[in-house]
């Protein structure tokens, strides 16, 4: 039975494999309450006979289970110079889960572009680029996204196809998304450290009697970050040597760590969006800072979830914290004041995360270069 015809643009918010449904506010029931049976629809979950989501828009795993939703920004919200406003949604696969814990970073460069195209704002502007002020309802965060533009019959919209950069893991170059998040301490929490610690000591339930050091970081998004070196010694294999992250008995220590972090800092351990939690090792050739092994929704990531990328790109220019002891040292900052580049490798490739500080070491902003694609335009069933 029909129900609802949703008006909905298929992007990819490119890391390269990234599709999203952005579906406007104005689609939607006011109540949010009733947004998760619409969304499981949407995308064909739960699937539990193979997690295929074959029923839907979803991909099967959680990178390509994601929606984004866009309206209007508030009239509050308007005299703070907000262009629009979006809520994040997570969508299990195997389960019912709707997840609005968090957000996601390569699909936030994408909103700016699809919000000037379905006019929920407008820009005009004297130059070839504009940049979108975006407010986030998962963090109750502004984040803004600078990209090209063109003029059409008088409209103002976004130029996505200029062979201006390209992303790792994607084929071809296309224009640069410029993504910033300003003032990304304490997205989640409140704080830039919700322990008050730059290290805690973690105890792994799934190996009694074992402890891990981990750095419990909130910007842009919550994340852990422990060292390959401890995952090594707590397996009892040498350091040097590779790890097959996908493997269960290291996936479920990964999990067990991630579960008693999300307590440490306050927030559900049963939600498997939040916190975020990676793996870094120190880097082996001059062509990148620190290297990470990501996991999202208990799974090991094919690149690495950007809003914990960022997230990485602060915690190596926290002074011991096990980024930091992981990052090479002339990719941090000036003790005070200054621009930090974090190259980061990831299973597809490198990533480049600008950490800017101001006066007396205050993070100021967190950013990054993105690339995007519009794939269609039209309604989805449910």
């Amino acid at each position: 039975m029909l129900k609802w015809l949703l008006p909905t643009a298929h992007l990819k918010g490119r890391i390269g494999y990234i599709p999203v449904s952005s579906l406007t506010a104005i689609s939607l029931p006011a109540d949010r309450s009733k947004w998760a049976p619409i969304f499981l629809r949407i995308m064909g979950s739960p699937d539990t006979a193979n997690g295929l989501q074959i029923n839907g828009m979803g991909g099967g795993i959680s990178s390509l289970s994601k929606i984004c939703v866009v309206g209007s920004p508030s009239t509050e919200q308007k005299a703070q110079a907000i262009d629009a406003e979006y809520t994040f949604a997570q969508v299990g696969i195997h389960d019912a889960t709707v997840d609005y814990a968090g957000n996601c970073g390569n699909l936030s460069s994408m909103v700016g572009p699809f919000a000037l195209a379905e006019s929920i704002c407008t820009k005009q502007e004297p130059s070839d680029q504009t940049t979108i002020h975006l407010f986030n309802t998962n963090t109750n965060s502004r984040i803004h996204t600078t990209f090209p533009i063109t003029v059409l019959n008088g409209q103002t919209l976004p130029k996505l196809d200029l062979p201006q950069t390209s992303v790792a893991g994607v084929p071809g170059q296309a224009s640069r998304i410029l993504l910033e998040f300003p003032s990304p301490s304490g997205a989640r929490t409140g704080k830039l450290l919700p322990t008050g610690n730059v290290v805690d000591i973690i105890h792994i339930r799934a190996f009694p009697g074992t402890q891990i050091p981990a750095s419990l970081v909130d910007a842009t998004n919550p994340s852990v970050f422990i060292s390959h070196d401890d995952i090594s010694r707590i397996l009892d294999t040498p350091s040097q040597s590779s790890l097959d992250y996908g493997n269960h008995q290291i996936r479920e220590i990964i999990e067990s760590i991630r579960t008693e972090a999300a307590i440490k800092m306050g927030l559900d351990p049963t939600s498997q969006a939040q916190p975020k939690i990676a793996i870094v090792s120190p880097a082996s050739s001059a062509d990148y800072d620190i290297g990470v092994h990501a996991f999202s929704m208990g799974v090991l990531h094919k690149a690495v979830p950007m809003t914990l990328g960022l997230c990485l790109g602060v915690a190596a220019n926290i002074e011991g914290s096990v980024a930091w002891k992981n990052a090479r040292p002339s990719s941090r900052r000036e003790p005070s004041v200054g621009v930090a580049i974090t190259k980061m490798k990831h299973p597809s490739g490198i990533v480049e995360v600008h950490t800017t500080f101001r006066q007396g070491g205050i993070l100021q902003s967190v950013g990054t270069v993105r690339t995007g694609r519009w794939l269609m335009k039209g309604v989805v069933y449910h």
